[in-house]
């Protein structure tokens, strides 16, 4: 089971055609859904919510990723688009009102599919480092798509996990940090793929679903996108600043901000900035 960060608020539950997603709900004010990656869970959160929860609603679901705990029932899409819809109908079913949509890693590229394909559902867009465009998945972690697509070969790769050299090597979590994830926080991003089947399955075929046509398709949908977005990214080559750079010129009202000193993973290397870039920006925006 994830861990129970105190930041993060209690856990709750909220039930789907294609299944439980568990979610951690703190604080008051306008709404604030955020989206983790892959092989991780709401605990990325902790040290950004922490920091918001005194002014904003934050609510941080374990999306069915690889770090989640609650098994999708056979025939749920883990297509990006698939994804979108399952982030819309989270979002209808606990009755958020226009929610301000927060994305790192992978849960950006989910992000931008909402913000393409769903624009009414969210009332603004924050992207931290993520996938986009042609960088889906980024190349150091490719071999995901060869272990990933067999609940026996995740089984092998979740094993290796455990270890914390392997997890520091760059075809794991080593380029996403600049700093060592907590060995607590670790165990919770990767226990889920070692103990439970049902949710290899759900990685096996999330990961025979990945495809960069997705992410630029999502791109091109950013052209329209009616709300502000705050492109808040980290100088590094995982997802290049590049790419962050990119996002900002397609979307119509974005800014762009650097956040220094931090991999992809600016939640970890770096939450009280990441945090203030996010509060100044809902602060400040105000939608079409």
């Amino acid at each position: 089971m994830a861990t129970a960060v105190a930041a993060l608020g209690p856990v709750k539950d909220v039930e789907l055609p294609d299944g439980i997603i568990r979610y951690h709900e703190t604080g008051d004010g306008p709404p604030i859904v955020f989206v983790h990656g892959i092989i991780a869970n709401a605990d990325v959160w902790r040290g950004v919510v922490a920091r918001l929860r005194d002014r904003y609603r934050c609510i941080t679901p374990d999306w069915p990723l690889g770090g989640h705990t609650q098994p999708m029932r056979p025939g749920t899409d883990f297509t990006l688009f698939g994804l979108a819809d399952l982030v819309r109908r989270t979002t209808a079913a606990l009755d958020l009102a226009a929610p301000a949509l927060v994305g790192n890693d992978t849960g950006g590229a989910v992000c931008q599919a909402v913000a393409a394909r769903h624009p009414e559902s969210i009332g603004s867009l924050v992207l931290t480092p993520s996938d986009a465009f042609d960088n889906f998945l980024p190349l150091p972690i490719r071999h995901l798509q060869l272990f990933g697509r067999t609940p026996a070969g995740l089984k092998v790769l979740a094993e290796t996990l455990r270890l914390r050299a392997v997890q520091r090597l760059p075809i794991a979590f080593g380029l996403l940090t600049r700093r060592p994830i907590p060995a607590d926080i670790m165990a919770s991003y990767t226990g889920p793929l070692r103990d439970h089947p049902a949710i290899r399955r759900d990685f096996a075929r999330l990961v025979r679903a990945i495809s960069p046509a997705f992410t630029r398709e999502a791109a091109e949908g950013l052209r329209t996108f009616p709300h502000p977005a705050l492109i808040a990214w980290a100088r590094q080559n995982f997802f290049p600043l590049a790419h962050g750079e990119r996002l900002a010129g397609l979307i119509p009202d974005a800014r762009l901000r650097v956040i220094e000193d931090s991999g992809p993973f600016v939640t970890e290397d770096q939450p009280e900035q990441t945090a203030a870039l996010i509060e100044e920006f809902l602060r400040e925006a105000t939608p079409r």
